[in-house]
């Protein structure tokens, strides 16, 4: 029987072998994978997951420098978040959202607290893509207007709103044309479209930028802008200086609702509780996820303004969820502020950014000619991979698939087989493993990745 050992050094038994047939059968034969063609697809059976690692059937062991899809803040099993919703579970384990509920009061009463003043209310979602369809309906709906502004580079979610919102090449083929959706380019300067020379420079252009297209669209048939606070899977897009204070300013003069999307970037990603909060700005509108509680129940939301919220004082809001506020993922929610406070999360996440990642990272700009930039903040950066350092090209084109995306692909076999699981897309490889990882499982998973950038070396200028 295969076993894994865990960081306590406790010993554990993993499913036989013949199990990981069993799970690869009924995968291949009966589930439906999202973005992928299916018969093009080999997902791997993944039999357990301790901390920051997770393991094969085979007892290969993977550090987690992806926290999966970026939501597993407390990382795998956590002990504190496993025992909420098992008491949660003997207790009550659901109920619907018309009634008062003390884990979901409790949540909501944690989240407003952690929240800029005058942001008192939470609505909660089954996730995030739901919290940004939620947002725009608030805003819709408090402002009478229709128009939505969000950026090229941006995910906001799958579903109706939030993929015709969303920027980057998974809106091509799921565009239901919200009539309401504008794009706008967002600040960039490494690759900057207004061709600014410093990041100041920068935020300046691309405010006068959106500016004019709130101009030229109306500012009175516009609702809402919604920015993810740091662009996340499209760059990890960190804000030059002055950017969001001068959106809030636009949307003050224009009477228009900011929505900060924190559902990747949000509870701790950045070394504070929402990552607006390390870059100014204030929203009317918070939606979040993910971190949440490291999603082991899916669980998001919107905090709302008190003048939003006011607004529907006498007048209904039109929405509603069987799953708002589920007691389950509520419950680990609650313990996940619990964890953060007595464990000083933030504080550790602002530390090893400092003192461990960034150095790092800024060292293999120097001896890795792949490397082209880095940028980030706490445990989330981007290391964007070139061909050539002049010119600035990326190793793969944009949005590249099959042989053209083949050197991005080479690279993230290389971490795989070293025992790293990479995030990666288009022509970067982002950093973001659990906040709770060990220092040396963090320059464990450093060092392999610095090891398999010499494969993206090979195919530079």
């Amino acid at each position: 029987m295969t076993e894994y050992t865990d960081r306590s050094g406790a010993t554990h038994s993993l499913p036989a072998p013949d199990a990981e047939a069993q799970v690869r059968a009924d995968d291949r034969a009966h589930v439906f994978h999202s973005w992928s063609a299916q018969a093009l697809i080999d997902p791997v059976p993944v039999a357990a997951g301790e901390g920051s690692t997770f393991w094969d059937y085979a007892g290969n062991a993977y550090l987690d420098f992806a926290s999966q899809l970026v939501n597993l803040n407390l990382g795998h099993q956590h002990p504190d978040l496993v025992a909420a919703v098992q008491q949660q579970a003997g207790r009550l384990c659901t109920i619907q959202p018309s009634v008062a509920n003390d884990v979901r009061g409790e949540l909501a009463h944690l989240i407003a607290g952690i929240a800029p003043d005058g942001l008192e209310k939470v609505f909660f979602t089954n996730g995030g893509a739901e919290a940004n369809e939620y947002a725009v309906r608030l805003a819709r709906q408090s402002t009478g207007r229709r128009k939505v502004l969000s950026m090229y580079r941006s995910y906001h979610g799958s579903t109706s709103t939030a993929i015709s919102l969303t920027g980057d090449p998974r809106r091509w083929a799921n565009d239901v044309s919200d009539t309401g959706a504008v794009r706008f380019f967002g600040p960039y300067p490494y690759r900057s479209p207004f061709h600014s020379e410093s990041p100041e420079q920068e935020a300046e252009r691309a405010l006068a930028h959106l500016e004019q297209t709130i101009l030229l669209e109306g500012p009175s048939t516009i609702a809402a802008i919604i920015i993810e606070s740091v662009v996340g899977t499209n760059g990890v897009l960190v804000p030059p200086p002055g950017y969001l204070q001068g959106v809030r300013e636009l949307c003050d003069r224009h009477g228009i609702v900011y929505i900060a999307d924190e559902v990747m970037v949000g509870f701790g990603r950045m070394g504070e509780w929402f990552a607006f909060q390390a870059y100014g700005g204030r929203p009317d509108l918070i939606t979040f996820a993910k971190g949440v509680n490291s999603g082991y129940v899916p669980l998001g939301g919107v905090v709302i303004s008190d003048r939003i919220a006011a607004h529907f004082d006498t007048t209904p809001f039109a929405g509603g969820l069987t799953y708002s506020g589920h007691p389950l993922a509520c419950a680990a929610g609650v313990a996940t502020f619990e964890v953060f406070e007595r464990d000083g999360i933030l504080e550790r996440v602002r530390d090893l950014g400092e003192r461990v990642v960034e150095p790092t990272l800024r060292s293999w700009a120097q001896t890795h000619p792949s490397v082209g930039e880095v940028r980030g903040r706490g445990l989330f950066w981007a290391v964007e991979l070139v061909r050539d350092r002049e010119t600035r090209e990326p190793l793969v084109p944009f949005n590249a698939s099959g042989a053209d995306a083949a050197p991005m692909g080479a690279f993230a076999t290389a971490a795989k087989k070293a025992g790293v699981w990479p995030f990666v897309h288009f022509n970067r490889t982002h950093i973001a493993p659990p906040l709770v990882i060990t220092e040396d499982e963090l320059v464990r998973g450093l060092s392999v990745i610095d090891e398999a950038l010499t494969v993206a070396d090979d195919h530079t200028a």
